[in-house]
């Protein structure tokens, strides 16, 4: 059932699924960038079987609001936000405290990922365990400039500086926001071209025609120093578990096979053949089965 909360005076859009079992723990799933609660559309209602499960719309996506963005040099205002993994995981952590009020098992897809692991950062011990489904690895971080080509290096602060103007990024956006082009980058996203349909295309469609929604695009593609995943899972106590699909065009598999060996808080990984960016959603028959394993080990 879809609701909405007031946080800091935005409205956030919200849904459960609770199979009225008497579970100690909730599940709260976090979506990736251009993306919304609905994305789980085939795991909510399955894995909420175990557990009462939790989805919501990060502010500037899906039903929630969409303020104008607030870059960091940019002057705040009642009618701005500085979208940022900071601001992100305090919305979750006020979720879990404010909405669900219990002990939590975060599950993100892509930034939904980093977002999650820093929320689970702030939650301590109030979360359970965090699973990762092929979390974002922001190679376009200055953090990670040296990884980049001489020409991508010297070409960064003229890219920084046109991002910022609100007249390109409104019109990358708006070029971006119409059904053809998304059904262009899903089928890139989605190798197998499993679960490609309209309810999925329109789904990622509407959110973009709300008034806002090019100011999200823009916080988002400025966002060139902030956290990357394998600095908050070297200090975090939380287990952790992967799931990544084996083709995934933007977050390769071998960087997450590296993490699973270099850092204690992984417990696991599982890898689905022919996937890619969002398995749970493109294979969801495959990883339904994983998410409840790995939720029953919480338990």
């Amino acid at each position: 059932m879809k609701k909405f909360w007031n946080w800091k005076n935005y409205q956030i859009a919200w849904q459960v699924e609770d199979s009225s079992n008497k579970s100690e723990f909730a599940i709260v799933l976090i979506h990736g960038f251009g993306a919304c609660k609905d994305h789980w559309r085939f795991n909510q209602k399955n894995i909420s079987s175990m557990a009462p499960c939790y989805a919501l719309d990060l502010i500037g996506f899906g039903e929630s609001n969409k303020p104008n963005s607030q870059l960091l040099y940019e002057k705040k205002t009642s009618g701005n936000f500085n979208y940022c993994f900071d601001n992100w995981s305090q919305q979750v952590y006020d979720f879990c405290n404010e909405i669900v009020k219990k002990p939590v098992l975060l599950i993100g897809n892509s930034i939904g990922g980093v977002i999650a692991l820093n929320a689970s950062k702030k939650l301590s011990k109030k979360c359970k365990s965090v699973i990762l489904i092929d979390c974002a690895q922001r190679t376009m971080d200055d953090k990670r400039l040296a990884e980049q080509s001489l020409l991508m290096r010297f070409l960064r602060p003229v890219i920084k500086t046109l991002v910022r103007q609100r007249i390109l990024s409104y019109n990358i956006f708006k070029n971006a926001a119409n059904p053809s082009f998304i059904e262009k980058i899903l089928k890139v996203a989605y190798p197998s071209r499993s679960n490609i349909d309209q309810e999925l295309i329109e789904m990622l469609f509407q959110p973009t025609q709300d008034k806002g929604a090019s100011e999200a695009f823009r916080g988002f593609i400025n966002l060139f120093d902030d956290y990357l995943a394998p600095d908050l899972l070297e200090h975090l106590e939380n287990p952790v578990h992967l799931i990544w699909g084996e083709n995934d065009p933007w977050e390769p598999v071998k960087e997450a096979q590296k993490w699973y060996e270099t850092f204690e808080c992984i417990k696991s990984l599982d890898i689905i053949p022919q996937a890619g960016h969002c398995p749970h959603d493109e294979m969801p028959e495959k990883v339904n089965p994983i998410l409840k394993k790995r939720i029953q080990e919480a338990i």
